[in-house]
This record gives C-alpha cells, sequence and structure tokens, in this order.
C-alpha cells in the first residue's frame, strides 16, 4: 500500500482547533512523531487559513482540501498570499468543498466529519479504490450508529455518497509563488498574549522555549484574565444577524447565550458617536425621557453559531429580530463589537437585576469558554457571573466546567475596568467541595479580623474615620454598601498616623466575597459526594451549582449516580437499572440549606430568581442545573437545548422548586406546574440517543418495561416533593 501522511486541521469543540496526524501503509506503523511532509492535508474551516501555516508541512505535489462556503472564484479572494504562494510553491494540487452546506441539506446539522472523510479518499484512491473505502465506510457507519436507529444510519450513508460530488478543484496559479508575505500574526503590545498565548493558539508550542512559560508568571497555573475573547476562535459557520424591525429588547438573546458572544447595549449618544463605524440602533424601551440607544450586538469571530439566540427569540409578531447568516459576512462588524463589548459602559441601574431584561445590561465576567457550542453547562455559568462576578470566589471540580473554564492559555474570567473580577481555581473530584469550604472560612476570618479591628479602635480614630468605620459594621453582609465605604476607609487611614493594626486596614479587602463551589453531577452526586454533603451539614454562607448533565460528561459518558433509570451510559450499556439520585431533596433533610431545581429553558424568572436567593441566603445554598450535554445525542442539537429544558419540565423529567429555609410557613415551593403530563416522558427521552438505543439493545419490550419505570420513578419524586410543600419535612 502506498504510504501517506495525512494531515488534518479540525475543530471539534468552542475550545478551537485539534491537529490529526494519520498515516497509511502495507506494514504496522509505529511512528509517535508528527507529519511534517504529508500528501495529504484538510482543513475543516476556513477561517483556519489567517490563524494557521496550513501548508506548511504539505509535501511537493501533494493535495490541499478546504471547507468553505466561498466557490472557486471568492475563494481566491479572499485566501492570505501565505498561502496561496506556499501551494504554488509546492506545485499542489487544490480541492475545496462546502460540507456544511451539505451537511444542512441532508439533515446532518454541523455534523461534516463524514462528508469530509468521504472526499478524502475521493481524493487519495491510491490508499483505497473508492468504491471499495464507500463500501468499508458504509459498514463501520453501520455498526457505529446502528444503535442509535436507522434514521441516524442512513444520513451517514447520504453523507459519504455526497463527499466526492462536492469536491471542486481550485486552479493554483504559478504567479502566487511571487507573492509577498507578512508575518503570520501582527503583535498587539501584549507580552502575554503575543510571547505566549498566541503561540500556544497557533500550535506553536512544542518550539517555544522555557523562558515564554516562566517569563509570564504561567508555572503556577495562572492566566491572564481577559485572554479567551482576544483569541477570537472564528470556528462558526453562520452566526446571528440583528434586526431591529423585528426586537421587542427582550433580552432572551444575550439570557440564554452559553458564550456570552451576544449581548445587549444601552449606548449615550456619544458612545454611538464613537463606535469605529456607523450601525443601527433603537430608543431604549422602558425608559421614557432618556436618549440612550438600544443594540444587540454579536461578536463575529467569538461566536460559534449554535443558534440558540435564534431558537429564543420571540420575535415580533411571528417575525423573530435575529437569522443565522454566513460567518463571512459578518466579520466586517468585529471592530464594532469589540468597540460595545469592551470599551463602552455597561448600564447595570437602568432595569431591576431580577428581571430578564434588567440581568443581561450586567457585565458577564465570564465570556468565550471553550466549551461545545450550545453547552447545556454554561448559560448558568455567565448568569451566576452577571449578577455575582464582580465578587466571586469559585472552587471548581473537575469535569467540562474545569477544562472550559481553565484550558491554557485562557480562561473566560475577565477583570471590570476597576480591577474587579471573579477568582477561579480548579480543585479535584474528591475535595473540591472542602478547597471552596476552606476558602469560605479563610474568607470569614479575614472578615472577623476586619470588623475586630473596627470595633476595638472606633474610639482611637479621628471622628470621620469613626463614622465610616460604623457606617461599615452596620452594613453587615451588604456588598454594595461596603464597595462604597471601602475607598473611603482605606483613605482616611492612609492619611493619618494610626497603629499597626488600624493601618492594616488600607491593605485589607473590605468587600465580601461570593463563595461558590461549582461541578458536575460526577463530582456532587459521585466521588465528590462526602465533601458537599459536609460542607451542606455545616452552616457556613457558601453556594454550591451543579452543574447537572446526568452522565460524566468529559471522561466520555460514564453513568453517574445523577443518570436516570433506562440511560444507556459506559458503565451502564444495557441501560441504568435503578433510579436517579435525588440530592435535592437530601439536602432538604438538613432544613437549614437552601436548595433549588432550575431548568433555564422552562423558566427563566424561576431559574433567575433561585440564583438570586441561594446568593442572598445566610447559609449553605445548593443549585442543581439541568444541563443538556452533546452526550445525550439530542436529535436536532444542542441548538435546540432550550426547548428540550421545556419539554423536560413540561413532561415531568425534570422538577422546579426551590426550598427556602427563611420562609418559615413553607419552605417548599414547587415552581412546576402542578401535575405534568407524564404521557409524553417516553417520547421525550427517545429524543435523545441515550434512550433511542435501548430498544436495539434490550429488545422493545424490555425496554418499555424501563421506560415505565423510569416514569414511576418521576412520579415517586413529585409526590415527595408535594407532600413536602404541603406538610413540611
Amino acid at each position: 500500500m502506498y504510504a501517506q501522511g495525512y494531515y488534518a486541521y479540525d475543530s471539534k469543540k468552542a475550545g478551537g482547533v485539534t491537529r490529526s496526524h494519520l498515516r497509511f501503509g502495507s506494514e504496522p506503523i509505529h511512528k509517535t512523531y508528527y507529519i511534517n511532509n504529508a500528501d495529504f492535508i484538510s482543513v475543516s474551516l476556513d477561517s483556519y487559513m489567517f490563524k494557521y501555516d496550513l501548508a506548511n508541512n504539505l509535501k511537493k505535489g501533494g493535495t490541499f482540501l478546504l471547507n468553505t462556503s466561498f466557490d472557486k472564484d471568492e475563494i481566491v479572494k479572499h485566501m492570505p498570499n501565505r498561502l496561496k504562494k506556499e501551494l504554488a510553491d509546492k506545485d499542489a494540487k487544490f480541492f475545496i468543498i462546502d460540507a456544511n452546506k451539505i451537511a444542512g441539506e441532508i439533515g446532518m446539522g454541523r455534523r461534516t466529519n463524514t462528508i469530509l472523510q468521504s472526499a478524502f479518499f475521493a481524493l487519495n484512491p491510491q490508499i483505497l479504490p473508492y468504491d471499495v473505502a464507500v463500501d468499508l465506510m458504509k459498514k463501520a457507519a453501520k455498526k457505529s450508529y446502528g444503535k442509535k436507529g436507522d434514521e441516524i444510519v442512513q444520513l451517514n450513508y447520504k453523507a459519504i455518497d455526497m463527499g466526492k460530488d462536492g469536491l471542486v478543484e481550485v486552479a493554483v496559479d504559478k504567479d502566487w509563488s511571487n507573492l509577498p508575505v507578512s508575518e503570520l500574526r501582527t503583535p498587539t503590545g501584549d507580552a502575554y498574549w503575543d510571547e505566549y498565548a498566541a503561540r500556544i493558539n497557533g500550535l506553536e508550542g512544542y518550539i517555544m522555549p522555557v523562558s515564554s512559560f516562566t517569563k509570564h508568571g504561567v508555572l503556577d497555573g495562572t492566566m491572564q484574565n481577559n485572554a479567551a475573547f482576544k483569541e477570537k476562535r472564528t470556528i462558526a459557520v453562520k452566526v446571528p444577524e440583528w434586526d431591529p424591525e423585528n426586537c421587542i429588547q427582550c433580552g432572551f438573546c444575550s439570557f440564554v447565550c452559553p458564550h456570552a458572544t451576544i449581548r445587549t447595549f444601552a449606548l449615550t449618544p456619544e458612545e454611538v458617536e464613537k463606535a469605529p463605524m456607523e450601525f443601527e440602533t433603537l430608543p431604549l424601551m422602558g425608559k421614557p425621557g432618556t436618549d440612550l440607544r438600544f443594540r444587540v450586538q454579536v461578536s463575529p469571530s467569538n461566536c460559534v453559531g449554535c443558534g440558540l439566540c435564534v431558537s429564543e427569540c420571540p420575535g415580533k409578531k411571528g417575525n423573530k429580530a435575529l437569522k443565522m447568516v454566513d460567518v463571512n459576512s459578518q466579520l466586517a462588524l468585529d471592530p464594532l463589537a469589540d468597540y460595545l463589548f469592551k470599551e463602552t459602559e455597561y448600564k447595570t441601574d437602568l432595569f431591576p437585576k431580577s428581571t430578564i431584561k434588567g440581568s443581561q445590561f450586567q457585565m458577564p465576567y465570564f465570556e468565550v469558554p471553550g466549551s461545545c457550542p450550545g453547552c447545556g453547562e454554561t448559560p448558568y455559568y455567565r448568569l451566576a457571573s452577571q449578577l455575582f462576578g464582580k465578587d466571586m470566589q469559585i472552587s471548581n471540580a473537575t469535569g467540562c466546567s474545569s477544562i472550559y473554564c481553565g484550558a491554557n492559555p485562557s480562561t473566560p474570567f475577565v477583570k471590570d475596568k476597576d480591577g474587579n473580577g471573579t477568582a477561579w481555581a480548579n480543585s479535584l473530584f474528591e475535595d473540591n467541595a472542602e478547597f471552596g469550604y476552606g476558602m469560605a472560612l479563610a474568607n470569614n476570618l479575614n472578615k472577623a479580623k476586619v470588623l475586630r479591628t473596627m470595633e476595638n479602635n472606633l474610639d482611637k480614630v479621628a471622628p470621620e474615620l469613626k463614622e465610616k468605620m460604623e457606617a461599615y459594621i452596620a452594613a453587615g453582609n451588604d456588598r454594595d454598601k461596603q464597595r462604597e465605604l471601602a475607598p473611603e476607609i482605606k483613605a482616611l487611614v492612609a492619611a493619618a498616623d494610626y497603629d499597626e493594626d488600624v493601618k492594616a486596614l488600607a491593605e485589607a479587602d473590605l468587600v465580601d466575597k461570593s463563595n461558590w463551589i461549582v461541578g458536575g453531577d460526577g463530582w456532587a452526586y459521585d466521588i465528590g459526594y462526602g465533601g458537599v454533603d459536609h460542607v451542606l451539614a455545616n452552616n457556613v454562607n457558601v453556594n454550591i451549582l451543579v452543574l447537572d448533565t446526568e452522565v460524566y460528561s468529559n471522561t466520555g459518558g460514564q453513568a453517574s449516580k445523577s443518570t436516570p433509570r433506562s440511560s444507556v451510559a459506559k458503565f451502564a450499556a444495557g441501560g441504568k437499572t435503578t433510579a436517579k439520585k435525588d440530592l435535592g431533596q437530601i439536602a432538604m433533610t438538613y432544613g437549614h440549606v437552601y436548595v433549588a431545581s432550575v431548568c433555564m429553558g422552562a423558566d427563566k424568572n424561576q431559574t433567575l430568581k433561585a440564583f438570586r436567593e441561594a446568593e442572598a441566603y445566610d447559609g449553605p445554598s445548593l443549585i442543581i442545573a439541568y444541563a443538556p450535554c452533546a452526550e445525550h445525542g439530542i436529535k436536532g442539537g444542542l441548538g435546540n437545548h432550550q426547548q428540550v429544558q421545556r419539554d423536560a419540565v413540561e413532561c415531568g423529567y425534570v422538577d422546579l422548586y426551590r426550598y427556602n429555609p427563611d420562609n418559615k410557613e413553607q419552605p417548599l415551593t414547587v415552581d412546576s406546574k402542578k401535575e405534568p403530563d407524564y404521557s409524553k416522558m417516553e417520547a421525550f427521552m427517545l429524543k435523545e440517543a441515550r434512550y433511542a438505543q435501548l430498544a436495539k439493545l434490550k429488545g422493545k419490550e424490555e425496554a418499555d418495561k424501563m421506560f415505565a419505570n423510569a416514569v414511576e420513578d418521576a412520579k415517586r419524586r413529585r409526590a415527595r416533593l408535594l407532600a413536602i410543600e404541603k406538610e413540611g419535612l
């Protein structure tokens, strides 16, 4: 067999590019090094032309394939000189394919891998005759997807058949060899970015000197705030475009965005005037007499194209204010997005933070995480950051959330112009709750020292400082008041000659922290449950957020104790045979723990209310947030996940409730409607591959029994909730 190197740039998740190296030969190949003289290079996104030196490792006479929405004339106009010159110098064969269009037309959504694989074999018949390759690919598709239903298999068959037909050859002009070539990246002046982050993102990690790491202080795992937005990954094929004529200014688009890449803005005339280009705005609704202008803006190069904002846009009279369009038609708006996102002021006091609209005029301290497009977890994380991010201190368990929050070299957490921001650290499955508990205790100790210093020195300081100290003591846990008084106290302390203990107030952190412990269900229900229980059993003011995907998402879809009965997962290959652990009701038995079950798509206001109540509660709180995941295999993809959440509550799969010990008369409030339609639950579950494949594995009769048992589990869980609501624990 012809020995060949195959080199592919592909985008698997929102975090960025993956680069695969494959070899083919007549003998077993035991090579661990990368390919640097490839016969064939495939690139899944045309935006990579401007980020990576794509053809550098292509051999003389090799073949280059680019997935793009441009036709063969347009692509030549858009290609950078670097790529043109390398293709000409190497006498390469150049092909393009619009795999995204093909996938959309046949109903595969964003899934282009099978189409590109078929195109690969069509362009490389020396490896396998194409008809043989097609036959083998179809057999592999049948084996891989047969358990998920014949419909999925047939879609893959169509993709395989259409891969070859979509190929278009582009002539490589020999004159391209004479084109001038500029540097791949333009320096920004930010040393951390230019010398460290950009080089890692450019896949240059193996050739970077050790000094790049030591110089920028990253050996301890520290990362620079505000870096994720700068990455401009440009991995979306389509992004939303705003139509102001149909906008009702509800804020839903921003509220559901998993990546904080579409936002609502209230702009002063001066801010509109200073923008780098002209743009459309509307008068701000709900504030008569103001001259503020309203705008919905997406960051095209940071958007991942999941389409949730479009799905959730109510529009006006049946016409949506957002539609998905080719990303290349919107990239010219990047400078406007940069300006609005980073240089204008967030008008945080326009509307109550307790409303969806008001919450979305708050700055997100969490943006552009490396999660899957349409992730069900990150909208909760982003919302928490908008409500409390200025003061949040987070201990995050290992899992998906630790990856999309802490993948070197960037973090989605940001600082505002005043230097306020979220403090975040990752800990292990088994000790994350204890780690976060220790952080909370340390904060309490620091606060106690501050209060003791003030109380012991009230009669030893100047009258003006005494007045401010008394006001600080009286403020209790009011962080807004603390933030107002802190600079005044520090200035008065620094302006006079006081004892050492009073002088220490000038350097102390006088604003309380919002303590959060975050992780997935694998952590909270399984490996870290002992720590979670320990935190809940104590009466310390700390908030626990469980991002419940009902499966170990990050490690490949293993069953957890949150996995419901009949769900197929690793270590539950025949469908889980026991019920989902009811973490919320277990926590309620303590009597002093605030507990909430939320499902954003089902009730946005209830989600917002639960987050605010949990943080305001002076004691331990637990929020269980149902989060649809790629591991679920949702029909239609994660772009539908808010509708999935609505369906989950409607059929009784998820119950919404809030248990607040401060409400002595009736601590538990069941927020989802009193009687779900349980007859719809099986149909709901069958829209997800993790349930749909059960009949293939166990037979229809046995699967029906397991589904019926799952429905009974839901009914029993709700009956217990209603009993608690009515009679108390």
